[in-house]
């Protein structure tokens, strides 16, 4: 295991980590447990493999069948990412496997309800949990290991070797259980899984980042300095039909203060163009790049820890 000598954290930094991962990995554990299981619903990825195996060889080899499909990825997670991610992943999904055998042994949990809050209330709690695992350097799916190695190779993105996979996985609960209804709105549970799990990992508030080109660049620049308090950076590029020299403004800015920045843009050159982006993640130079809105969160987090060990 790395120490924080090594690596550069501390022993408070790392508890702080692993207590988060715990932390996600239960509340992943309940939601499984209490919503998703007794509504047969499945999740997506290994997960979802195994839920599917435990629904025909019995409830109590839902752990069993989670670490044995892990194994493999954890082996990937090893050669191709590095230790720091498989000691996170491994720790992780033990204490899910952990918590789905301590919440069985205390008691049939069942959440029933109408079809829409157990598919928004569980699939907010299984994102919840989800979320934090990965937004502390761990995983429970191995598909996204997958995925960020074939993207590595080709030119599939991880969010659509992970999607094609949940595809087959939802096809084959759909088979097993001779029933489409539970895998339709498993799927239906994913996208808000999907959506709560990016907010726990890049907050609520979402950073843009606004691309200005202006004839009067210069007051522009300057009114976003001294009124707003943004800082920018200048760059130079020429027109493509013209071959004019330009100024092209880079600013960066809450989705609050968007607003703001475009009424000042418009009064000092209404012609001004304007190009906005979310960005999911900003860094200094010493902690990395930014990740761009063509990443997703999942994306932008596993395939900066491929690019640690891989330059």
């Amino acid at each position: 295991m790395y120490s924080p000598q090594a690596s550069g954290k501390t022993v408070a930094s790392y508890i702080f980590d692993y207590l988060f991962l715990a932390i996600g990995a239960f509340f992943a554990a309940f939601a499984i447990e209490v919503f998703l299981i007794p509504n047969k619903l499945i999740d997506g990825g290994i997960v979802g493999v195994a839920m599917i195996f435990a629904s025909v060889f019995g409830a109590k080899t839902l752990p069993i069948f989670l670490i044995a499909l892990n194994l493999p990825f954890l082996y990937l997670a090893y050669r191709f990412i590095g230790k720091f991610f498989l000691w996170h992943m491994l720790f992780a999904t033990l204490i899910f496997a952990g918590s789905l055998i301590f919440l069985g042994q205390i008691g049939p949990l069942e959440f029933h309800a109408e079809t829409l809050e157990v598919v928004v209330i569980g699939g907010a709690i299984l994102g919840v949990g989800i979320g934090l695992i990965i937004r502390y350097g761990g995983c429970l799916d191995g598909t996204e290991i997958l995925g960020i190695i074939i993207n590595r190779k080709t030119g599939f993105t991880v969010g659509q070797v992970v999607l094609f996979c949940n595809f087959f996985v939802f096809g084959s609960a759909g088979i097993v259980f001779q029933d489409w209804h539970p895998p339709l709105l498993s799927l239906i549970m994913y996208i808000v899984v999907i959506k709560i799990m990016d907010a726990v990992i890049v907050g609520l508030d979402e950073t843009k980042s606004v691309l200005i080109i202006s004839s009067k660049s210069e007051a522009i620049a300057g009114a976003i300095m001294h009124e707003l308090g943004l800082g920018l950076t200048v760059m130079y590029g020429r027109g493509g039909f013209s071959g004019d020299a330009r100024e092209i403004l880079y600013v960066i800015a809450e989705r609050l203060q968007l607003a703001e920045l475009k009424e000042l843009i418009h009064r000092e050159d209404p012609a001004a163009f304007i190009a906005i982006e979310n960005l999911h993640e900003v860094a200094n130079g010493n902690q990395g790049g930014s990740s761009g809105s063509r990443k997703n969160p999942i994306e932008a987090i596993m395939t900066r820890l491929f690019n640690q060990k891989h330059p």
